[in-house]
């Protein structure tokens, strides 16, 4: 094989090569044309879709807040009642749609019109149909995504009656969205008045147990001070006639009888005292590790005069383990000791949107160290350690279990 052939295979190689280069710049021209119509028909879809999925719309709101504040369920209901009046008020005056006036059907535009209206009709209908499973699925959560499927839907009617000039009018659009706003606002209000009530229906029934306690005791101090007073008279009817040492001795039993009645009336007093202030009471630490976990308390506030009482309904049936106790701490205003501890702890509450749930990221010794820099209440008990004794039973009962 000689030089000039050699050249030619060199060539005619070179010339191969650049065509399958060539080849293969086009095909990958084409499929980043390809790659970009489908990322930006991606993008276009992507903006007509509706997030309805509740998980992750939970994930993705924070918490909700009223568009309307200041307002109670019944007013927000009367707003909702006002809304839907002007809404049926304008389909029955036909002005719900908007159309054109020129449509004609076989040269005849009284056909046209009434064609025209049919449709108006079935469009509205959809329409109202859309808005009315909005209402029904609403949730405060939800009311952005639910505007936003609104809007789609009006969005759509409009494109299908383009050929008709048929959209629904934009009061009445306004209108529909606007009882979505208010639907969310009545739903989240009254989500509120509930727990509200239902807060005060437990403060009630804590008053009356605690009224109920002090009443009861009263009741037996009263019986014990009868009794000494009539002790007190017996030992004085003797005296009158005792002589020498069983003299002395009635003498110091009454004197000793005149002391145990003024401390039995000073004990009354004082719980006269705390019946009168309901703010009285005793605040307590308490946590659930086999419920909770570790690292969590939970601050509350009672007037019984023995809070554990209170300590033992809470593990009676809403925990699977019994609560220890950490701390308890008398104060004559318990009620702003919770809250002051509430307000030092708010940005280790568990719940940030129910501020009635009274638990914390805390520990025991947090607690205690804020009580003491305050210098506020009376620490009756404290424990450090999280003992967790019948969920620790358990764990070890169910491991034997399984061995």
């Amino acid at each position: 094989m000689d030089l000039l052939e050699v050249q030619r295979l060199i060539e005619t190689e070179k010339t191969r090569q650049g065509v399958q280069e060539e080849q293969w710049r086009g095909r990958l021209r084409d499929l980043e044309a390809r790659l970009a119509a489908a990322t930006e028909q991606v993008a276009e879809r992507e903006q007509r879709v509706v997030q309805l999925d509740d998980v992750l719309l939970l994930q993705e709101v924070g918490v909700y807040e009223s568009r309307r504040p200041g307002h109670d369920s019944a007013w927000h209901k009367a707003e909702l009642e006002r809304v839907r009046a002007d809404i049926k008020a304008m389909v029955k005056r036909n002005t719900a749609t908007e159309s054109s006036s020129s449509w004609q059907v076989n040269n005849s535009a009284r056909e046209g019109t009434r064609m025209v209206n049919q449709i108006s009709k079935l469009m509205l209908r959809a329409y109202n149909n859309e808005a009315d499973v909005c209402v029904k699925e609403m949730r405060p959560y939800k009311l952005e995504s639910m505007e936003k499927r609104l809007e789609r839907s009006a969005a759509a009617i409009e494109k299908l009656g383009t050929m008709m000039s048929i959209r629904i009018a934009r009061h009445y659009h306004r209108l529909r969205l606007k009882e979505l706003e208010i639907t969310a606002d009545y739903l989240d209000r009254l989500a509120d008045e509930k727990e509200e009530q239902k807060a005060e229906r437990e403060r009630l029934r804590e008053e009356a147990a605690a009224e109920r306690e002090i009443a009861a005791e009263r009741a037996r101090l009263a019986k014990e001070v009868a009794l000494k007073q009539r002790a007190i008279k017996t030992a004085e009817a003797e005296l009158r006639a005792a002589t020498g040492d069983r003299r002395d001795e009635l003498e110091r039993a009454i004197e000793e009888l005149r002391g145990d009645v003024d401390g039995l009336v000073d004990s009354d007093g004082a719980l006269a005292d705390r019946l009168a202030n309901r703010r009285a009471g005793h605040v307590y630490v308490i946590s659930n590790v086999g419920a909770m976990g570790k690292r969590m308390v939970k601050i509350g506030m009672t007037r019984r005069l023995d809070p554990m009482e209170r300590v033992i309904e809470l593990g009676d049936a809403s925990v699977p383990f019994k609560f220890d106790v950490h701390a308890l701490i008398f104060d004559h205003d318990a009620v702003a000791l919770e809250g002051r501890l509430h307000a030092h702890f708010r940005a280790q509450r568990v719940n940030l949107v129910n501020m009635r749930r009274e638990f914390f990221y805390a520990t025991p010794v947090e607690v205690r160290e804020a009580l003491h820099a305050w210098e506020q209440g009376h620490l009756l008990q404290f424990e450090e350690q999280q003992l967790g004794e019948e969920f620790h039973m358990s764990e070890n009962a169910r491991a034997a279990l399984t061995a």
